[in-house]
């Protein structure tokens, strides 16, 4: 159940503050009996932060981070229902101190073994990876991820459509948890990468030298069945071990007798995934289900992060929650979560999504608006033009969570 929402904190900018208060705490406002953390927090994620650092059961121990901050557009957002849900208006400079130290916080928070990911446009991309590679060193920098989030455009402007972000992801250690995400083979690049069919098991492969670059003194740089490795080159597996793969079938031999090795179809766990994502848009079309907050991510794209740099059981936060979506992913894939957010529509957004989930986006622009501003408290039918029609998100309704507020 909802709880209501008392606040005089303001979402401007202006009146963000960029030294933490230290003698602050935080209320409950919910009844929580659960033991794994998930806590959402209604407050300036500066102050949050800071409080974190004091909470041994927080502080070092977060695994992942993902954000999604302001990027300083100079524009104010709205729901899709035309509710105010914050305002993004900085000067440059002011906008790099307001997330250097957010940062440096965050950095302390997260684990050895922790990874963060902060998503941005062109506009302030590169300020703060620079801040980031000062904060988090950078040997640590992971890569920078390309996203197309929308489809083509027509500019009238004299540029290329703008239609990618960016996602930088940093290590707080050179040891930072990964598991390697896959993509599924399609049936033509099965058709190109493996076009081998092995007779007598039907089994599709594709056939790669049996040697490597670099000489070695042993066993793989020596002589296998009276042949040497090209020159400046070894054999990828002693010959005995090449003896082995000969003897299952799995080293085709050409007519002019050079050995390949087989590697199969069935044995592939997919295509290994690359740092330009094209699958993750924002809004596909009117089914697209989302809350109707401004700037709200792809919750397939969260997974994907959530699955690739955490484990069940792992703490995740986001600090800018928005519409809620890293902390539907974290429920969603068993980890523990953390969500700030210092906007009275987030978090308003985030209880109704934990108890009804997303509806398709529908006919917005030319619905008429239905109701003022609701009240703070989270009814079920809270932006709901019709119940009957809602496409709830599986294994998110009727979330258990604890909310706070400042004190």
């Amino acid at each position: 159940m909802a709880v209501r929402i008392t606040s005089n904190i303001s979402s401007s900018p202006s009146l963000r503050s960029l030294v933490p208060k230290n003698e602050i705490s935080f209320r409950p406002v919910n009844q929580y009996d659960g033991t794994a953390i998930k806590r959402l927090y209604h407050a300036d994620n500066l102050d949050v932060l800071n409080y974190l650092i004091k909470d041994s059961k927080v502080c070092g121990k977060v695994d992942l981070i993902y954000i999604d901050p302001p990027y300083n557009t100079g524009g104010a957002f709205e729901t899709r229902d035309f509710i105010h849900a914050y305002d993004d208006k900085y000067s440059t400079d002011e906008y790099i101190r307001f997330m250097q130290v957010r940062l440096k916080l965050l950095h302390t928070l997260l684990s050895a073994e922790g990874s963060i990911y902060v998503h941005l446009d062109s506009n302030m991309v590169f300020h703060v990876k620079i801040l980031m590679d000062d904060i988090f060193g950078v040997k640590n920098f992971r890569g920078m991820i390309t996203r197309k989030k929308c489809k083509s455009k027509n500019f009238t402007r004299k540029t290329y459509g703008n239609i990618s972000d960016y996602i930088l992801f940093y290590s707080k250690s050179d040891s930072p948890k990964w598991n390697r995400p896959y993509e599924e083979w399609g049936d033509e690049k099965i058709l190109k990468e493996y076009p081998f069919i092995e007779e007598g098991t039907g089994r599709r492969h594709k056939r790669v030298p049996c040697h490597a670059p670099g000489t070695r003194n042993g066993a793989t740089g020596g002589a296998w069945r009276g042949l040497m490795p090209p020159e400046g080159k070894h054999w990828q597996y002693t010959p005995d071990k090449l003896d082995e793969m000969d003897a299952r079938g799995e080293i085709y031999w050409s007519s002019n007798g050079n050995p390949r090795r087989k590697v199969y179809l069935d044995q592939s766990k997919g295509v290994p995934v690359q740092d330009i994502w094209l699958d993750y848009l924002d809004i596909n079309n009117q089914n697209t289900c989302q809350t109707g907050y401004p700037t709200e991510k792809n919750l397939d794209m969260l997974k994907r992060i959530v699955e690739t740099s955490s484990n069940p059981g792992d703490l995740v936060l986001d600090c800018f929650a928005g519409s809620g979506t890293t902390l539907v992913a974290a429920e969603e894939l068993g980890r523990q979560w953390i969500g700030v957010d210092i906007g009275d529509e987030s978090i308003r957004v985030i209880q109704d999504r934990f108890i009804n989930g997303t509806k398709p986006l529908g006919d917005y622009v030319s619905k008429k608006k239905k109701m003022d501003k609701p009240s703070l408290y989270c009814s079920p039918s809270l932006f709901l033009d019709d119940v009957d029609d809602v496409k709830k998100e599986s294994k998110t309704s009727k979330v258990s969570y604890q909310l706070f507020e400042e004190e």
